[in-house]
């Protein structure tokens, strides 16, 4: 991969422009970094909503028709649902696990076989997740694992 940068004050915004045969899990990766630099969403911590980058996100579920965003020190709530935050997150790297939860998929340190086709995801932050076996074929792929 060839990678070039040219700085001159005459521009008036950055642009970044990617050239390549095809599109390979490499680049996927790259754009997915890219946006997620720049995605941001609400969250609400008791009486005060705050902004959140997307970066800090290790991963997000539905609970009693809560929506929860766990970054690797806080839990916080949403308004948006589940499939609100996943259609935002999923071009920054997100996948769905399960029907109530997204991960991150750079957060995760290592995945292991579970009961009945499922997974067990064991995250950065050393909490353990389980992918049900809908998702776990995706998850799979997406990791370069099958």
């Amino acid at each position: 991969m060839k990678i070039s940068m040219q700085i001159d004050g005459a521009f008036q915004e950055t642009e970044i422009l990617i050239r390549s045969p095809k599109l390979t899990p490499e680049l996927e990766q790259v754009l997915a970094a890219l946006h997620l630099l720049e995605r941001k969403i609400t969250v609400t911590n008791g009486e005060e909503t705050t902004v959140l980058d997307a970066a800090e996100i290790v991963y997000a579920e539905s609970v009693d028709r809560r929506t929860f965003v766990y970054t690797a020190s806080s839990c916080v709530e949403t308004r948006l649902r589940l499939y609100e935050l996943e259609e935002l997150l999923e071009p920054c790297g997100f996948l769905r696990i399960s029907k109530s939860c997204l991960v991150q998929i750079r957060r995760i340190r290592s995945l292991k076989a579970d009961l009945d086709r499922r997974l067990r995801l064991t995250l950065e932050t050393g909490e353990q997740i389980i992918v049900s076996r809908q998702y776990a074929d995706a998850l799979k792929l997406k990791l370069g694992v099958k």
